[in-house]
Order: structure tokens, then C-alpha cells, then sequence
């Protein structure tokens, strides 16, 4: 080997050893920063944030029903899987290599650990998701609604087409559809209205006996079953542009199928939307159970059921508040509490953790979801930052 080619097979290995330098620094330093900005973050007394993880486009969560795995849906085109680790995830690691998802957003488990994922505009499901995460690609997909068959292809947007699922005591999937609008147009409701855009949908588990659960919803990020009472409850994003201080966002509650919440009559609470004002809405619409901060944009919500909280969490909300964009002074940007009474009332919603809203019209993090960890933890995710954090509790 000559001196020449000795020397430039140095030059390479050094430059490789930089480069993976780098690629080692700058998660650390994007931890770091991330560190930094949650000691600015408010919480009640014995409870503390921590970075778990650090995911591409963190949006939706869904823990696998023994805990052995957690998986973070996006609104672009992946799934992340990852490994609890106690404080820290262990690892994290791309699901289904390979699949063309498409804003695989919705997320959810049924008991015997098949993982469902809603994306734009189709319906799938993975057997063992969280046993053989490391394994699965995408053939091993089991289509339960065909692409293009979720919505009409004509009805796709990038706006509000970040579905969410859950699996209810009946045993079908529920599934939220969004419409595409600010307020739906009059000639596109009797088809929304058929299909269950700006609504919510449930099915078998197989996609079979699809039918329109709940109407009258703008466009839901957050629902969950009441494990009480068996009953869905959800958030409601409402109407941009109607001024700084108005409409409310919600939190509505279902206690059956066939109910309707008022829009594109009401633009969240009740408060009519100018393009309806003057139009009779339908009869019996259901108003929220919980009024939120206009604009505040509240996504994702569980039921509290664990047992690391103290007694006064136990059985009520915590939901995410994305943050407002639409709003000269942002609200918004933390985690909210909600109490829910042993009649199953919910009482005025409460900040839980905040911070990430400054003065500064720049957020220093935006939660979108909220998940329960087995050992009673919490976990949030932050699209911003492209982070999972814990939030534990260590009081008396």
C-alpha cells in the first residue's frame, strides 16, 4: 500500500469519525435545549417533567396493553415504535419500514394487542404490533378500509386530516373524520353527513358494518371511553377567524350514537357561525360538556386511571392544548386537568402543565397528545420539538 493511498484511507476515517461525531452531538444538544425548556414548565406541587424521547413529528400516542411498547403517530408519513426504558425510552425505532403511510395518525389498541392505524384515507391493522414491532413491514398489514375508501378521494386535504381511534366497550373501531373547511359549504353537507365527515364513525374490527356514530363535530383530535360508565367523550376543534375571544373549543361527551353537536350551525359552544346564522339548526344538538379557552386548539385526551396521581386526578381528563394561531395574544401551548365527579359531571377545566406559552408569539413547544404509562405516568407528546415527555409524580 503506497503512502498516498495510506494517507488519503486516514483522511476518510477521520471524516467518518467527525461525521458520526456530529450525528452523536446533535441529538444530545437538541436534548439539552429540550432539558432546558422544561424546568421552565409549571406544575403542581411533587410532580416533574422529563425529556423521554426524542421522535420525529410526535403526534398521536398508543401504549400497547401490556406496556411493552409505545407507539408515536405523525402527520407525515411514519410510525415510531418505542421501547420503555423507566425514565427514558429505551429505544426508538421505525415501524413497518417501508409502508406508504400517509399521516398515519390515529393510533389505538385493541385488548388482544393488535394495533389499528387510521391515516388520511385508509384503514389498517397489525397483529402482535408490540410483540413483533422490530420484525413487521408493511406486507404484514392487514387492510380493513381500502385507500381512497375512508373518504372520498375528492374530499382529501391536508387540512384536518389528522384522524384519531379507539377501540370501545363494544369491541368496534371509532374513528373521528374531520372536514376539510373552516365551516362546511351547504352542498357539501348531505354528503358529509352521509359518510360521517365532521363526525365520528365506528365499524367492526375487520372494517365490516360501517355506520355514523355522532354528527355536528368540526374536526376531533382527542376521544376516549369513560371507563366508568363505558360512554365516548372527545375535543372539538372550532371555527378560526370569528374574533379573539370566541367560540369556545370543547370537550363533548356521547353517551350514545345518533347525537348531533351543532356544526356548521354553532361554531363551538353556542355560538352561531355567521354562514348559518340565519338557518334553522337540527333538533336536540348536544352542547359541550366543558367549555375550553377560544382557540386554544385542545387535541388529544385520556380518563385518567392510574395510581402514581394523588386521589384528586384519578378519573378525570387530561387533554393537550396544541396552542392558538388564530388569536392576536396566543392561548393555549400545555396540558389541561379536567375533574369529572363520581355522576360523571365535569367541572371547569384546569392548566395542568404550562410554560411552553410565553408573551413572545413563538412557543417554546406545542403538546398535541397524552398517554397513561402502566406505572401511572403520563406521557406527552410535542410537535415542535419533536419530543415524548414524562410527567411523573413523586409527592406524599
Amino acid at each position: 500500500m503506497n503512502q498516498a493511498f495510506c494517507k488519503l484511507v486516514a483522511i476518510l476515517a477521520l471524516a467518518l469519525l467527525a461525521l458520526s461525531a456530529q450525528g452523536r452531538a446533535e441529538p444530545l444538544r437538541r436534548a439539552a435545549e429540550i432539558e432546558a425548556t422544561l424546568r421552565r414548565i409549571r406544575l403542581p406541587d411533587g410532580f416533574s417533567i422529563s425529556l423521554y424521547a426524542l421522535v420525529p413529528h410526535a403526534r398521536s400516542l398508543a401504549v400497547a396493553p401490556g406496556g411493552e411498547a409505545i407507539f408515536v403517530g405523525t402527520d407525515e408519513r411514519r410510525i415510531f415504535a418505542l421501547t420503555p426504558g423507566g425514565a427514558r425510552a429505551a429505544a426508538v425505532e421505525s415501524f413497518a419500514p417501508g409502508a406508504d403511510f400517509v399521516m398515519p395518525h390515529g393510533l389505538c389498541f385493541d385488548k388482544d394487542g393488535t394495533l389499528y392505524v387510521v391515516e388520511q384515507n385508509r384503514v389498517s391493522s397489525f397483529a402482535q404490533a408490540a410483540v413483533d414491532r422490530g420484525r413487521l413491514r408493511a406486507a404484514d398489514a392487514r387492510v380493513l378500509v381500502a385507500k381512497g375508501a375512508l373518504i372520498p378521494v375528492s374530499e382529501q386535504s391536508a387540512i384536518h386530516s389528522t384522524r384519531m381511534c379507539r377501540i370501545g366497550p363494544d369491541e368496534k373501531l371509532y374513528i373521528s373524520l374531520g372536514q376539510p373547511h373552516n365551516v362546511a359549504p351547504r352542498d357539501k353537507l348531505a354528503l358529509y353527513d352521509r359518510i360521517g365527515m365532521g363526525g365520528i364513525i365506528r365499524m367492526n374490527r375487520d372494517g365490516s358494518s360501517r355506520e355514523v356514530f355522532a354528527r355536528g363535530i368540526r374536526n376531533s383530535v382527542g376521544m376516549d371511553f369513560d371507563p366508568s360508565d363505558g360512554v365516548l367523550w372527545f375535543t372539538d376543534n372550532q371555527v378560526d377567524r370569528m374574533g379573539d375571544d370566541t367560540p369556545p373549543g370543547e370537550i363533548d361527551r356521547a353517551p350514545r350514537a345518533g347525537l348531533h353537536f351543532g356544526f356548521p350551525w354553532y361554531g363551538g359552544g353556542h355560538v352561531r357561525t355567521q354562514e348559518y346564522a340565519h338557518e334553522t339548526p337540527p333538533a336536540d344538538v348536544v352542547f359541550p360538556e366543558v367549555e375550553e379557552a377560544p382557540h386554544a386548539a385542545d387535541l388529544g385526551m385520556i380518563f385518567y386511571t392510574g395510581a402514581m396521581f394523588p386521589e384528586r386526578y384519578r378519573g378525570g381528563i387530561f387533554s393537550a392544548q396544541h396552542g392558538s394561531w388564530d388569536r392576536a395574544m396566543p392561548v393555549g401551548a400545555r396540558v389541561m386537568f379536567t375533574p369529572v365527579g363520581a355522576d360523571r359531571k365535569a367541572s371547569a377545566s384546569e392548566p395542568f402543565a404550562e410554560g411552553w406559552n410565553t408573551t413572545d408569539p413563538h412557543y417554546l413547544g406545542r403538546p398535541v397528545d397524552v398517554a397513561q404509562l402502566p406505572d401511572g405516568s403520563l406521557l406527552v407528546t410535542d410537535d415542535q420539538n419533536e419530543a415524548v415527555y414524562r410527567i411523573s409524580y413523586g409527592g406524599r
